[in-house]
């Protein structure tokens, strides 16, 4: 499932085109995705501005001209493609339409941003911009990790007494919001934590550290274009690239990049999901 950075990078491909335009026709081509789509969505969305394109965790909202903002989640395999572009940012001509081409946007540019999902766990939705942080999926979410209210005074208080791993600490979209599995990972392994090692028993210096490293790993993937291990695509098509710097996710068996460390990395198993670390440089 496409993380922080992948959402992101979609984010911003899209904005250059989104931004400041109208939909002059939305087709929806299917009743649902992951669950059904609100009632008359592709009238409510025909004709309205894109005022603002933002991002919420995982999520995209495009705040529009009508009070109302269009949620959007990539689900597993979503993707939100860009073709026809009038800004000559993107090359693609207006593809054949393709059998899972669920929800498709033709903007007044000349734009078509089409959102292709073959494994139909995505989701969009419409809800009042004002209220927006009330909607069952966003009223729960913790600080955003790029955000000046990801500290690195609540991260120490959010896991204080934690008898979970630090790897599930992580994983909670309650204490900070977006983060995944490839990038706390990463991160983890930077600051040198172990990722079973329990939250609560971590010192609050070492909790701290975290803060900073996991904003640059977020940061060196979205300069990256993010990920892509399986569906996620940018919004031109391209891959991301950050695959190619994982230090540990996905290098089981490989040799810990540390200069001078002489170990494998290793995989266990955490809630059903890969952890991959070093036994030795991390603790």
């Amino acid at each position: 499932m496409p993380e922080l950075p992948e959402v992101e990078t979609v984010r911003r491909g899209l904005a250059p085109v989104m931004e400041g335009a109208a939909i002059a026709r939305a087709a929806v081509n299917r009743p649902d995705l992951r669950w059904p789509f609100p009632p008359d969505m592709a009238a409510r969305l025909t004709g309205a501005r894109v005022d603002r394109l933002r991002r919420r965790s995982k999520y995209i909202l495009a705040d529009l001209s009508t009070g109302e903002s269009l949620l959007i989640h990539l689900g597993m395999s979503g993707r939100m493609l860009v073709s026809g572009d009038p800004l000559g940012l993107f090359v693609h001509d207006h593809p054949a339409p393709e059998k899972h081409d669920h929800v498709v946007f033709d903007m007044d540019n000349g734009a078509r941003v089409t959102f292709n999902d073959p494994r139909r766990f995505g989701a969009m939705d419409l809800l009042p911009t004002d209220s927006a942080e009330g909607h069952p999926l966003l009223a729960s979410l913790g600080p955003e990790p790029l955000g000046n209210q990801f500290s690195e005074s609540h991260l120490v208080e959010a896991l204080k007494g934690r008898n979970m791993p630090m790897k599930s600490a992580l994983l909670d979209q309650k204490i900070v919001a977006g983060l995944g599995n490839i990038y706390v990972c990463e991160a983890l392994f930077r600051c040198g934590i172990h990722p079973a090692r329990k939250a609560g028993r971590v010192s609050a210096r070492r909790v701290a550290a975290l803060v900073p490293v996991i904003r640059a790993v977020l940061t060196d993937a979205i300069a990256a274009g993010g990920s892509s291990l399986r569906d996620f695509r940018q919004a031109d098509g391209e891959l991301g690239y950050f695959q190619h710097s994982f230090d540990v996710y996905g290098r089981e068996g490989a040799p810990c990049r540390t200069p001078g460390c002489s170990q494998e990395i290793r995989r266990l198993v955490q809630s059903g999901r890969s952890s991959f670390y070093c036994p030795a440089c991390q603790r």
